[in-house]
């Protein structure tokens, strides 16, 4: 009996020895684990936009959207966050099925869209390299305010928020960093026009821009049909029914239209009466105003829309640098608005006609 009882005896004493051992290995402590909550702030922000955490830590990242609209969370890598936003900005009406996260190695980790009232948690090990990781909330209109950083440092240690670039303005000192009673501003886009949103608008396609000009103008670019729908004076727009998420939300014009287009497209190259394919390549800003690259029958067009200095209409800089065939510029009948070009000649119908040498570059002005 004591013979055969001292190995089992042996047995036990080691098998509960190497449980013990192998218990610190599991326990989250040991993998540097570490929880990070983040809520919502009125006036589109994070309540928390400053966070450190050591190289290699194991996360895990809860979000709590308080807010009456709908966030996400996306971390990306550092000094990335713009290009994300404007990322996200380009997916149009693909967004909602791709939860306004673009497919791109700049993304690291997110939290998917988060409606009010709920609460979605990710778990991830935090880079080994040190650095400034910022994340932000890509819904259409708020990435440009809600936003904030995860600063991964082997001593938790963290730039004064007034020197962090990754820190919202409104959001610089310490205090109002770190406080869960800033109030944020109520509109994501307090600046000076020229100034876009990526949203869909009333009489357009689903990828339309509207542009915010000086001078009380404005203007919806539709990227679907690659042309100018409509132009309107005084308010922008009322964008809430769109920031919130509300299915199948417009963004509302606050003004007075006074141009809308009548043709169905205003460029011809080649032959004038046949209807031309054209395809949307996206934009770039100019001075802050969005040039518009698009082809018509794969010829490269380059558009600029300007306010006209005394604020009565639209100045259409077009270029067309490759062209080798005859452009022509129709317009509808009744569109609101008179024109004037720099160029061309003007055929009995009001149409324009000009030759390619012509066509690389001329405007178009356009008054009430």
């Amino acid at each position: 009996m004591k013979a055969s009882s001292a190995p089992s005896l042996r047995l036990f004493i080691c098998s509960m020895l190497l449980a013990a051992c192998l218990l610190p290995a599991f326990s989250p402590a040991a993998y540097g684990q570490e929880p990070i909550a983040i809520t919502t702030l009125p006036g589109l922000q994070f309540d928390k936009v400053q966070v450190a955490v050591k190289p290699g830590a194991r996360i895990t990242l809860t979000f709590t959207n308080q807010d009456d609209m709908s966030h996400n969370l996306v971390i990306t890598k550092p000094g990335k966050r713009t290009a994300v936003v404007e990322a996200a900005m380009a997916l149009a009406e693909k967004g909602p099925e791709m939860q306004y996260i673009p497919r791109s190695d700049d993304v690291l980790w997110h939290v998917p869209v988060t409606s009010p009232g709920e609460k979605k948690s990710i778990t991830f090990n935090a880079p080994t390299l040190t650095g400034a990781y910022p994340f932000v909330c890509t819904y259409p209109g708020h990435g440009f305010v809600m936003y904030g950083v995860i600063h991964v440092s082997a001593d938790l240690s963290m730039p004064p928020a007034a020197k962090d670039p990754d820190v919202p303005e409104s959001r610089k000192s310490s205090e109002q960093a770190h406080t869960h009673h800033q109030q944020a501003p109520q509109h994501p886009f307090e600046q000076t026009p020229p100034f876009l949103y990526r949203a869909f608008m009333e009489e357009s396609g689903l990828a339309s821009i509207a542009v915010r000009l000086p001078g009380e103008l404005a203007f919806c670019w539709d990227a679907e049909a690659c042309k100018l729908r409509y132009a309107w004076s005084g308010e922008f727009l009322d964008m809430k029914d769109f920031w919130h998420g509300h299915k199948n939300a417009y963004a509302k014009v606050l003004g007075t239209i006074f141009y809308r287009d009548k043709a169905t497209h205003p460029l011809r190259l080649g032959n004038r009466e046949v209807e031309p394919t054209v395809k949307f390549k996206g934009y770039r800003l100019v001075r802050q105003y969005p040039e518009f690259h698009y082809q018509v029958n794969g010829t490269d067009v380059y558009e600029l829309i300007r306010e006209k200095p005394d604020g009565s209409g639209l100045e259409r800089s077009i270029r067309i640098p490759d062209g080798i065939e005859p452009v022509w510029f129709i317009s509808g009948e009744n569109d609101g608005v008179n024109y004037k070009f720099s160029a061309g000649t003007k055929e009995p119908d009001g149409s324009l006609k000009l030759s390619p040498t012509q066509a690389k570059e001329f405007t178009i002005t356009m008054t009430r």
